[in-house]
């Protein structure tokens, strides 16, 4: 833990902001490098240049840390994909950026988000749990896994 703490004090805390179109290239590899199906940078430069859109990233010195992307949809928004670079998990990173997220969608006047997690996913379910975010749906089989049977994806709600 010592360890762990001196880094990030040697580092610093990586900056939150806005995402845009030019950080689709660093956002597809961060993507790559978290998710079984990672998507390509044509379709997030798409996603960040769609008006309904709401992208966030952290960026620690000159690398993309973490980010986190919705859409926004008659009241509502869905948050698409958040993560955080390896070395950057467990230091709090994707709550501040949660925090974040959900206080611009709130501001927009989205006042439900929802979201999609696979089922056993700890650290992701302990990050949603904290913010508030509760079940209300599961769809079995969602997740196609490699060299097991599929997962159930959780469906969670927060009304903000």
């Amino acid at each position: 833990m010592m360890g762990l703490l001196a880094n990030l004090f040697a580092r610093g805390e990586p900056a939150l902001s806005e995402a845009k179109s030019r950080d689709a290239a660093a956002i597809a590899a961060l993507h790559a490098a978290s998710f079984r199906r990672g998507w390509s940078e044509d379709e997030l430069e798409r996603l960040l240049l769609d008006r309904r859109v709401v992208a966030h990233r952290a960026i620690g010195g000159r690398e993309l840390s973490g980010f986190i992307l919705s859409r926004m949809a008659a009241g509502e928004a869905e948050i698409l994909s958040v993560a955080v670079a390896a070395r950057w998990r467990g230091c709090g990173l994707a709550r501040r950026l949660l925090d974040l997220h959900l206080r611009r969608l709130a501001g927009l006047g989205v006042g439900a988000v929802f979201l999609e997690v696979e089922d056993g996913n700890k650290p992701a379910l302990r990050l949603y749990d904290r913010a508030g975010f509760r079940q209300v749906g599961r769809r079995p089989g969602y997740y196609q896994q490699r060299s097991a049977a599929p997962a159930a994806a959780l469906v969670l709600r927060r009304d903000l």
